[in-house]
């Protein structure tokens, strides 16, 4: 526990003076996180990231996570690029007499998406406004909290115990009722030009998938057989462990609210 604690000051020292100027400094730090990301992600499957398939990987994920603001342009660019990579992925099956399969191939490619997408969305977001990725980490830190809490002390019926053993219904729901303090504490200090009962449903959608994007990183380690996704910070793992829900989170507080 206290080397659990040191590294969440230690961490949190170096990550909200990014969080809070955001701009180039804050896009310079998400990619250096998201490649950290899909280096983890892909040592599950034991894919090195300095391989072909791994150099390519990153290249591709520097694409995924172009700034989109940068001109209509990018979306095509993108779109194009990650085609031909595509192209090179299944070629490279052929040229490695299928020692990196079409299995293989896919499972990059969504790695990419995966973590990608949820990366350009943590700089993005604060693009939109600083009031939106509080809203963001404080639901996801929250619903952390309200699940543990709920979960020792009234949890009894497990939310899904081949993925997660520890995880209860009780917590579940309890990290959802929790969450919901956030909007309701913000909104005190920052205007979201939204009414509550808007964010009051948004956070409790946010707050569910947030669990749902833990649950999923959990599949992951269980499917490949590891604890953690890394070691870069001691007593909590990996990045992947630390932002897997805020990759579910992020993406769709800009599809349901902030481009709405």
């Amino acid at each position: 526990m206290k080397v659990r604690t040191i590294t969440t000051i230690i961490a949190l020292l170096v990550f909200l003076p990014f969080v809070l100027y955001g701009g180039t400094p804050l896009i310079a730090f998400s990619y250096l996180l998201a490649i950290i990301a899909l280096k983890e992600l892909l040592n599950m499957n034991q894919i090195k990231i300095l391989s072909i398939p791994g150099l390519i990987s990153t290249l591709a994920l520097l694409i995924i996570m172009f700034p989109q603001n940068a001109g209509s342009w990018v979306g095509v660019y993108q779109l194009k690029t990650l085609t031909i990579l595509s192209f090179v992925f299944l070629s490279y099956t052929v040229m490695s007499k299928n020692r990196f399969s079409f299995m293989d191939a896919a499972f990059c490619l969504m790695s990419i998406a995966y973590v990608g997408i949820g990366f350009m969305y943590f700089y993005e977001t604060r693009t939109a406004g600083l009031q939106f990725i509080l809203l963001a980490l404080c639901t996801v830190w929250l619903t952390d909290t309200g699940a543990y809490i709920f979960g020792k002390m009234i949890g009894k019926h497990k939310l899904w115990p081949v993925i997660s053993p520890n995880k209860t219904i009780e917590g579940f729901i309890g990290g959802i009722f929790c969450s919901l303090l956030v909007p309701l504490l913000l909104s005190l200090v920052v205007d979201f030009h939204y009414p509550m009962w808007l964010l009051l449903i948004s956070t409790v959608i946010f707050s569910m998938f947030g669990q749902l994007g833990d649950l999923v990183e959990s599949g992951f380690k269980r499917h490949f057989g590891v604890k953690d996704s890394g070691r870069l910070l001691p007593g909590h793992g990996g990045i992947l462990d630390r932002f897997d829900s805020f990759m579910f989170v992020l993406p769709l507080m800009n599809i349901l609210l902030i481009q709405n």
